[in-house]
């Protein structure tokens, strides 16, 4: 039973890294429009993972409250919009702090200024997979605790198709990570570790649910909504504006809802 375990909390994470593995096939410098299709296709991933892979999760858990259902949801979701916000506006006035010296011309700082926004654009976003990424390790913790302590009505087999779902949710979100980092002009192996990095999380997340499940477990309709307000306000202010600008908006526009189609549907059907 404990390599069943075992191998159930692992296997979302492989999905990750087989995602992250993508840049690797990636050429040395990628054009405005693919460039553009993957800005699009990642935030069309990450609004539908927050609404079929963490809001609609978090208002079912909650139905013991009736119509009430859904307060945990907008509670958690609005925590994770401010808790972005608020991280934000640290990351910018630290970035100016550091960018103020008086030996460094004018054309110095702007420059200066351009790469601070990068690495605050770049960290908010993989910060943004990342919380998505600790509730849905926490589920699959939740489900493999249910079936060690023998309370709860599942199979080792419905557990393995749990693991199993979340991990084919999670190649694109590997290849989200990794991509436009790798676009960005960071080199591919360090993109890769990236992508691997942000769901390292999730069998982290599942042996601290599995440890204290009957706590963890009232929280977590909390939780998996404040992962969907963190994703949902990286995409608004981050990505949405990008993929929108210039002459290939179109372009955008139509892998945004490929995206989203694609993660809508690997989460109904493996839900």
């Amino acid at each position: 039973m404990l390599f069943e375990v075992i191998k159930g909390i692992c296997i979302p994470f492989l999905g990750t890294s087989l995602g992250a593995v993508c840049v690797f096939f990636m050429k040395s410098k990628i054009n405005e429009s693919i460039q553009r299709a993957i800005i699009g296709f990642s935030a069309g991933v990450m609004v539908a993972a927050s609404i079929w892979s963490l809001l609609i999760p978090a208002m079912e858990q909650s139905q013991n409250m009736g119509k009430l259902a859904f307060v945990p949801a907008a509670v958690g979701f609005w925590i994770g919009v401010v808790f972005l916000m608020l991280l934000g506006r640290i990351a910018t006035c630290l970035h100016q702090k550091g960018i103020q010296t008086k030996n460094i011309d004018n054309v110095q700082k702007i420059q200066t200024n351009n790469l601070k926004h990068q690495f605050g654009k770049k960290t908010m976003f993989v910060l943004a997979i990342v919380l998505h990424n600790i509730p849905e390790g926490m589920a699959v913790g939740v489900v493999y605790a249910g079936l060690l302590s023998g309370s709860a009505q599942i199979t080792i087999v419905e557990a393995l198709t749990l693991s199993l779902g979340i991990a084919i949710q999670n190649i694109p979100e590997g290849a989200i990570i990794s991509m436009p980092l790798k676009s960005e002009g960071m080199n591919k192996p360090k993109a890769f570790l990236y992508g691997v990095l942000s769901g390292i999380v999730e069998p982290i997340g599942a042996v601290l649910t599995i440890l204290a499940a009957n706590a963890i477990t009232r929280a977590l309709p909390y939780l998996l909504a404040f992962a969907a307000g963190a994703m949902m306000q990286v995409v608004v202010q981050e990505l949405i504006p990008e993929l929108s600008q210039g002459e290939h908006s179109n372009i955008g526009v139509v892998f945004f809802a490929v995206g989203f189609t694609v993660m809508m549907s690997l989460d109904v059907a493996l839900g």
